[in-house]
This record gives structure tokens, sequence and C-alpha cells, in this order.
């Protein structure tokens, strides 16, 4: 008896080839629907990749920025380490140059050698230390940021009016900021 002549054996055939192409149809669907949950996970993922990623990249930005802001700091810092001795200093250098007006009147040369060598030195160790004096010079423009007038005078001359006519004390700047401001005596 052929397959053919079997009705049974038809229906059971069909039946199977039926069930294999239900089975094969659901396991597509679950294969589909796997590789959509895959798929969802795989995008959830890769946002929070680019959020962690962006994360990252300002941390470490943050980071360069409070690098780059400490080493200013530390470079002002040793500028300026020894701002409050060096200003203490400054009328013992200004008594120095004093003492030196003085004994240049007098005859004793070996007083005058010693008190300069003394004051160049002090000068010198300043200096070393980044402490410069601001050049001030009678006839010099009156800057109001840059110059402490202390006091007013009539002006011998017209072409000295609102300029300095006389420097009373020094000014020193340290490491690019003035410490002291020149005091002067200007023309009116």
């Amino acid at each position: 008896m052929s397959k053919k002549d079997n009705p049974k054996e038809n229906d059971r055939a069909e039946e199977l080839e039926f069930l294999e192409n239900e089975v094969s149809e659901s396991e597509i669907l679950d294969q589909e629907a796997e590789q959509e949950s895959v798929d969802d996970a795989l995008g959830i993922l890769q946002d929070e990749f680019k959020r962690e990623k962006d994360r990252y990249v300002r941390l470490f930005a943050e980071f360069e920025n409070y690098k780059k802001r400490t080493a200013r700091e530390r470079i002002d810092l040793f500028k300026t380490a020894g701002e409050d001795v060096i200003t203490s200093l400054l009328p013992v250098l200004d008594d120095f140059g004093r003492a030196l007006k003085e004994l240049e009147k007098g005859d004793d040369d070996g007083h005058y050698k010693g008190v300069e060598l003394i004051y160049n030195k002090l000068k010198e160790t300043l200096r070393s230390k980044g402490l410069e004096m601001i050049d001030v010079k009678a006839g010099d423009p009156f800057d109001a940021e840059m110059h402490e007038a202390i006091s007013q005078i009539a002006a011998p001359d017209k072409k000295l009016k609102g300029k300095i006519i006389d420097v009373v004390e020094n000014g020193y700047s340290l490491g690019g900021k003035i410490i002291r401001y020149p005091k002067v005596v200007i023309g009116q």
C-alpha cells in the first residue's frame, strides 16, 4: 500500500508537517522576541556607556583644570612667599640709604665704604628674592595707580605741573606685585 492509498498516513504526515511548521514559526517568533530583547538591552547599555563616557570626560577635564589652577597658585605663592619678611626689611633698606647720604657728607671714607658694602649686599639679596625697585624720578608724570602723593606744592616751573617734584620714599614690587608704592611730592 502506498502512502497515497493510506489516508491515515497522509493525514498524519500532513499533521507532522503542520506541527513542524508551527514549531518553526514559534521558534522564529521566540528568536525574534529574544533578538528584540537583546537589541533593547544593547541600546540601554550603549546609552549607559555614553553617559559614563561623558561623565568620565567631564571629570577628567575638571581634574586637568584643578591641576592647572593649583600649579598657578603654587607659582604665585612662591613668587610672594617672603612678602611679609621683605616688606618688614624695606625700612632697614631705606635707613641704609639715608645713612649713606649722611656719610657721603663726612670725611670718613672707611665708614662710608663699610655701610655701602652692607647696603649693596642687602639690596642684592632682596633682589635675588624677586624684589625690584620701582623707577621714579623728578619730572615723571604722576600716575595715581603707581604713585602715592603725600604732598602737593607749587610747581617751580610750568612744565612740572601735575608731575613729580620729589621722591620721598622709593616704591618696590615683588614678583610683579607692588608691595609699597613710591611716596612722591607733586607740583600744582
